[in-house]
Order: C-alpha cells, then structure tokens, then sequence
C-alpha cells in the first residue's frame, strides 16, 4: 500500500507538471527551458511510479507467504540499526514536507476550483492568484 501511494503522487506530480507546460508561452526563451525540464522531470516520475506500482504488486501478492524462520543475531546488528533509522527518519522528513505543503496545496486547489467554475466556456482570466512561489 505505501509503495502505491508513493506511486499515485509520483504520477500525480508528474501529470501536474505536463499541464502546467500547456501555459507556457514557447516565445519566452526561459519557458522553452523550463518545459524541457519538467519534461524530462515528468518522465522521470513516471518511471518511478510504474516501478513503485510493480514493488506494490509484487509486496501484494506475498502477503500470504508464512512467517519464515529469521536469525535474530543477524537482524540485530549496527547496520540493520542504522538502515532502520534512515528509513524512519525519511518517513518522518516526508511526513513534515506533505504537513508543510498541504495548507498552501489546499489553498491553490480552492483557487484553481474557483477560477475553473467562473470561466465560461472558451473564457480565460488574467487573475494571477494562481501563481505559486
């Protein structure tokens, strides 16, 4: 379930990022730059989010493997400690940056809701609160 969740918002962003070239305007040199790299930024996550969604098929499918014997000499080492950690630790540093960029997340998508539902069809709108800095 992790790894598929991992997977959605990978894909997610990586959508996010192909929408968002369609408002550049391809005359501005620096927007030519910018749509390479998210670009090359969405294939990327998109990658990573089929492998993540592989990962989570494979975990999947081994949820009802029995319990094996384990050494417990060999899981409780220094090294098992230390990779244990990192992997909490960046939990808890994904867990802070989701709680940090959730209001301002919430916020944008208010506003992007609000701009949607106010265009008529074919209309646009120079209102520029939906710049993000």
């Amino acid at each position: 379930m992790f790894s598929s969740l991992l997977a959605a918002v990978a894909a997610g962003l990586a959508q996010n990022l192909e929408i968002h070239t369609r408002s550049l305007d391809l005359g501005d040199a620096a927007a030519v730059r910018e749509r390479g790299v998210y670009e090359r930024i969405a294939r990327s996550l998109r990658s990573a989010a089929a492998d993540l969604e592989t990962a989570a098929a494979e975990m999947a499918s081994a949820v009802d493997l029995p319990m094996a014997a384990h050494d417990l000499d060999a899981i409780t080492t220094p090294d098992v400690l230390e990779a244990f950690a990192r992997y909490v630790a960046a939990e808890d540093d994904l867990r802070r940056l989701l709680d940090a960029r959730h209001q301002d997340d919430e916020a944008m998508l208010t506003a992007i809701r609000a701009e949607v539902g106010s265009l008529e069809p074919g209309a646009r709108s120079d209102d520029s609160q939906l710049t993000r800095t």
